[in-house]
């Protein structure tokens, strides 16, 4: 099954690469081909090589690099992009390089030795640079909602987010401008866990539901997090290794098995042309 990599893993390989990259000056930078999912912007490579990379951040499932010059280095892995670093530190640095480098577009030479490389086979993912000052009113950040592990998110905010919403909370759920980098995995799995159906209107959640599934949500991400996130199609951290949160799935990709806490099989439906995945016994 492909899926989009989504926040937890996008901050897996955040940090991954922070040690690479973070507090490191950007040597050289190589691209080879002319765009990814978007051209490049304009003078690319220039603009960044001899920048310091001070903080690599997350925003959702954006990478965020801000710079020495003033400008933020904005990358999305899309459905296949991996980041892989190879290089020499003291005799003792050094993870594998990517399986098919010619898939390899984009190469950066950081000080210290490292070697950051972008592979992307279908190349829906980009890298973009926005004024570091304006990166709130970068085009996908504008109007986003809270990170799920912030202290913004909980009930009390779901409750205001979701007051007289008559979409299912799966698809509030999924709704950047509610919650920023949900995807549909762990919605799916945080449902569950909240026992609340994802066919169930946003906004005719009690209160007391909506305080277990902000916990269940800030919890399933927690989890996913430590175990490297989910691997179900081409997801790789940067040494290479896959995430394992995917043996820990209790609905998402089970339809037909059965409930871990029921034993009646887990449903599967299609809502805004995502598949849901559900127990429809333990989720009202």
């Amino acid at each position: 099954m492909q899926a989009m990599p989504e926040l937890p893993e996008v901050e897996t390989v955040r940090r991954g690469l922070a040690p690479a990259m973070e507090g490191k000056r950007i040597l050289r930078v190589e691209t080879r081909r002319k765009d990814l999912r978007f051209p490049f912007p304009e003078r690319f490579n220039q603009r960044l090589e001899g920048a310091k990379l001070t903080r690599l951040g997350r925003r959702a499932k954006y990478l965020v690099g801000e710079l020495s010059n003033g400008e933020a280095l904005i990358m999305h892995l899309g459905m296949t992009g991996r980041f892989t670093v190879s290089g020499k530190k003291k005799g003792e640095f050094h993870h594998a390089a990517g399986e098919d480098e010619k898939h390899d577009h984009v190469v950066f030479d950081m000080a210290g030795g490292a070697r950051v490389v972008f592979n992307d086979a279908r190349r829906f993912g980009f890298m973009d640079l926005w004024p570091l000052e304006d990166i709130d009113n970068y085009a996908p950040f504008s109007g986003m909602g809270p990170e799920p592990i912030s202290n913004e998110f909980s009930g009390a905010y779901l409750k205001e987010a979701f007051a007289g919403k008559k979409t299912p909370v799966k698809s509030a759920l999924l709704d950047q401008n509610v919650v920023a980098g949900l995807g549909n995995i762990y919605v799916c799995e945080a449902l569950f866990r909240s026992g609340i159906s994802p066919k169930k209107l946003a906004g005719a959640i009690k209160q007391g539901k909506l305080e277990v599934l902000a916990v269940e949500v800030r919890k399933v991400i927690e989890e996913a997090i430590i175990a490297g996130g989910s691997t179900i199609s081409d997801f790789a951290t940067t040494s290479g290794e896959l995430g394992y949160f995917q043996h820990r799935f209790q609905v998402y990709d089970r339809e037909g098995e059965d409930c871990v806490a029921c034993a009646k099989p887990v449903k599967r439906l299609v809502q805004s042309g995502r598949s849901t995945f559900y127990c429809p016994t333990c989720q009202r």
